[in-house]
């Protein structure tokens, strides 16, 4: 079958939403689709086609950005011809292009799937706001015209003002998470690498620098751990210099965390190597969130199959990791005291994830399992069963 899959944002940009679709992408070449990934050059450099594993990618020119959205005029042309080209449209929201891409698949008669990673929260300012209604509405366009929408949870589904429309036609996929096998030498390795000491008590967490993931609820914490817990540290991984839209944050922000000292650490954003070192460096990884643009949190799982622990809070989807494994715990929102609770419990209890937990959870996300059951929903709404 081919395989058209849309989104604003793609490899080598690294958010929750792009990692998903690459590992969807080349879970379905591997069974055989024919996959292209239309997508934005968000980045000059980039070229306007590659082949990633089997994966076609064609990345369209922006001419200018509004607040974390694009405007790409090539958009309309580009998208016609490769829908016209494919048997199902794969449309990942939320994207100011996806109302487009619905009315020109339904034009041509092809179906759609569309998967809805989160509810969209914009930064503060009229701008932002104005944007995020107008990518909002994109999504509900193309939610309506949709043949099926897929979502992680069905605990986040009912709890979205979003999804809750479209619960008839909701299916349930998990997210495709894989991580890289580290060897003793490798976690040496990057531990001499990042100057973390063997000595010290690590606390993960794996996010872009951003309001929406509640880092400062995770700052206002360590003081309280750290009267229980002295050799505590925050190793933080992910893009905190230059993240689209939140510059006031990071404003605000890096003085709280500078005054942590060598008790914070910032490595940027790794590699998926370097980030399953990460993992089994953690003694335990924590997922602040403050509200429903995190829909899940894939890292909850990576963090598992690496024998780490999490914690989470206690919002609609972001819990259901440790409510099915029982690895961690479940924090309210914005409660610096009881992540701090949290923490202490879990460093002193010296939980980890045992082996047979491990498996089941790798098993559960795999790839594989995730194209299947998209093969199965490209099957059905395109009419071939069989």
């Amino acid at each position: 079958m081919r395989v058209l899959i849309v989104l604003t944002y793609f490899h080598p940009y690294k958010s929750g939403l792009t990692i998903y679709a690459l590992r969807q992408a080349q879970a379905l070449v591997k069974m055989g689709h024919q996959v292209t990934v239309l997508t934005s050059q968000h980045e000059a450099s980039l070229p306007n086609k590659a082949r990633l594993d089997g994966v076609e990618v064609v990345r369209l020119p922006i001419a200018f950005r509004l607040s974390k959205g694009v405007v790409m005029p090539q958009m309309p042309v580009k998208a016609w011809r490769l829908i016209n080209q494919v048997d199902v449209v794969n449309i990942h929201v939320p994207q100011g292009d996806a109302a487009l891409i619905a009315i020109l698949a339904k034009c041509l008669r092809k179906p759609v799937v569309l998967t809805y990673q989160c509810d969209l929260k914009m930064p503060e300012g009229w701008f932002n706001q104005l944007a995020g209604r107008f990518a909002n509405l994109s999504s509900q366009i193309a939610a309506n015209l949709a043949d099926a929408v897929v979502h992680i949870t069905q605990d986040f589904a009912e709890h979205s003002s979003f999804l809750q429309r479209y619960l008839d036609k909701l299916r349930i996929i998990q997210p495709p998470i894989t991580v890289e096998v580290v060897s003793e030498e490798a976690l040496e390795a990057f531990r001499d690498k990042y100057a973390l000491s063997a000595d010290r008590r690590v606390v993960g967490m794996v996010a872009r620098l951003a309001a929406e993931k509640g880092v400062e609820y995770l700052v206002e914490a360590m003081p309280t751990i750290l009267t229980v817990i002295p050799n505590v540290q925050v190793v933080f991984v992910g893009e905190y210099e230059n993240v689209l839209g939140e510059q006031a944050y990071k404003k605000k922000i890096l003085p709280l965390i500078d005054s942590l000292g060598d008790h914070w650490v910032f490595l940027g954003p790794l590699d998926e190597k370097e980030k399953a070192a990460f993992f089994h460096v953690c003694d335990v990884l924590v997922l602040p969130s403050v509200n429903s643009t995190e829909s899940f949190g894939m890292v909850q799982v990576e963090a598992l199959t690496c024998g780490t622990p999490v914690i989470a809070s206690d919002l609609p989807g972001v819990r259901q990791t440790v409510l099915t494994t029982g690895m961690g715990k479940i924090v309210p929102l914005k409660n610096p005291d009881a992540l701090a609770e949290a923490i202490v419990e879990v460093l002193e209890s010296g939980l980890v994830v045992p082996p047979d937990a491990i498996q089941d959870i790798a098993r559960h996300y795999s790839p594989e399992a995730v194209a299947g059951a998209y093969d199965a929903l490209f099957k059905e709404v395109s009419g071939n069963d069989g």
